[in-house]
């Protein structure tokens, strides 16, 4: 599938691909360590769990090939391009290993989980080949590669969620952190492999996310993104005392933790965004009012062959509670063109959807049979290419159209903006995010040329002008 967005954090294709180095530890190592991560916030996530396993077994991090001893490329399996551009990475690996005989490849995620042992067949250069479940075999998987072996553990478990290991914050710009509350998905959409390569749900005690939360507080992290393929089932059961705690509890403890740290959350499924949780969002301040709601398409007739679980009209009706009870909450979305058997009326019906729940950003895609997927079990992928390649660019116009009109109506407005770092252009800049998710750019000297703001202060900047895909403004009384 191909993808299009419009400024969401959820996939960020800059990143894409990314080798990271720990921010954190200086401890002098011998041995080095090289991580590429593709695919979701998740897998980001899940290689800053790697890290911290391997710096414990002796690994520093470095963005350096020629001083890897190992390499380690954590995949993405939800699109088909995802997969080709890893393993032509791979092949970019062969020069490097060659140079240094003892150096150690290894392919982690999801791809890992959905070929198995069969990447090592296909991919000679591949040494071992780790689930997402399995990180914590890592050390004794390099010792038995480090002998001339194969290693491969791609055993899906029905209770890790490595609650216990402190991640290891790589490239991170120190005022926004990722923390995984959950894995696996139980939702088995029709056109989806995640189920299959990351399995069962199994939610995170919530003692420690809320610690891990704290922790990136005092670290002088600013704002958390509490991560899962489907958030809203969050579901622990405290076991000394069988209390339950919802998703909507937990994220009122993160919000608790200090007003100061902003909340954000991802992903979410249409079918489990209750009304606790949302008024829960706003209750509080901190947490911020954005939801990403993937539709997937806009005709009843294609959800149920996704097995999506709702209706047009219901999903509609989750879209209006949403704005009924937060007004300013912007709202994005997943959505797919061409799936099995859609007709022109199913794609009008995708772009009308659009237009009345009126997206402040979209992640679209072209559809692509996955193996192993209910989809290529059941039915035929029989919308033409071209035909999918023209719906996605229709659909990406109608998007193209509503962010436009969604970052006009920001022009005067003021918002508190969390800065993030220096923007993309000019180092004069700063860059930052509105609660709504939306990017904002601002001079940072006031107007007798003095900066007096750093990374990670709040501050109330109002817009100016805009772009597609980035609000422009000034600093409030500047």
């Amino acid at each position: 599938m191909e993808l299009f967005t419009t400024g969401t954090k959820e996939h960020d294709e800059e990143r894409q691909g990314e080798a990271y180095v720990s921010t954190e530890t200086k401890a002098p190592f011998s041995k080095f360590f090289l991580i590429e991560s593709y695919g979701c916030a998740m897998n980001f996530a899940d290689s800053e769990v790697v890290a911290s396993i391997l710096e414990k077994n002796g690994y520093g991090s470095t963005r350096n090939l020629e001083m890897a001893d190992l390499i380690l490329i954590n995949t993405c399996s939800i699109r088909e391009k995802a997969e080709l551009t890893v393993r032509k990475r791979l092949t970019e690996f062969r020069k490097y290993k060659e140079k240094k005989p003892g150096m150690l490849v290894g392919v982690l995620g999801c791809m890992a989980e959905r070929l198995k042992s069969k990447l090592l067949e296909e991919e000679r250069l591949v040494d071992l080949v780790v689930g997402p479940d399995a990180y914590r075999t890592l050390p004794d998987l390099l010792i038995e590669a480090g002998t001339g072996q194969k290693a491969v553990n791609v055993l899906l478990s029905r209770d890790e969620t490595y609650a216990d290991i402190s991640p290891v914050r790589l490239d991170s710009n120190g005022i926004s952190g990722f923390v995984s509350i959950m894995r696996g998905c139980n939702n088995m959409c029709s056109f989806c492999v995640v189920p299959f390569t990351r399995g069962r749900e199994r939610s995170r005690d919530a003692f420690s996310i809320v610690a891990e939360c704290k922790d990136l507080f005092d670290k002088g992290y600013k704002e958390v993104t509490l991560l899962g393929q489907n958030v809203d089932s969050y579901y622990w059961t405290n076991p000394e005392t069988n209390t339950q705690v919802t998703f909507a509890q937990l994220l009122e403890s993160v919000a608790l933790i200090n007003p100061q740290l902003r909340v954000r959350f991802s992903t979410s499924h249409p079918k489990d965004i209750t009304d606790e949780v949302l008024l829960t969002m706003k209750k509080y301040h901190n947490i911020c009012k954005y939801i990403h709601l993937p539709v997937q398409s806009g005709s009843t007739r294609v959800l149920q062959l996704m097995n999506r679980t709702y209706t047009r009209e219901w999903y509609l009706s989750k879209v209006a509670r949403i704005k009924e009870l937060m007004p300013e909450c912007s709202i994005s979305a997943d959505i797919i063109a061409g799936f099995c058997t859609e007709t022109e009326q199913d794609h009008q019906d995708t772009m009308s959807i659009m237009q009345l729940a009126h997206y402040d950003y979209a992640y679209m895609y072209f559809y692509s049979e996955r193996p192993g997927t209910l989809a290529e079990k059941r039915y035929e992928d029989d919308v033409p290419l071209e035909v999918k390649k023209r719906r996605l660019q229709e659909i990406v116009d109608v998007q193209w159209h509503l962010s436009n009109e969604s970052n006009k109506k920001e022009v005067g407005k003021c918002y508190e903006v969390l800065i993030e770092g220096n923007s993309k252009k000019s180092d004069s800049e700063w860059m930052g995010r509105t609660s709504q998710n939306k990017v904002v750019v601002f001079p940072k000297a006031n107007k007798d040329g003095i900066v007096s703001l750093k990374k990670g202060d709040y501050v109330d900047i109002v817009i100016t002008h805009y772009t597609k895909g980035t609000l422009i403004g000034a600093i409030k009384n500047n």
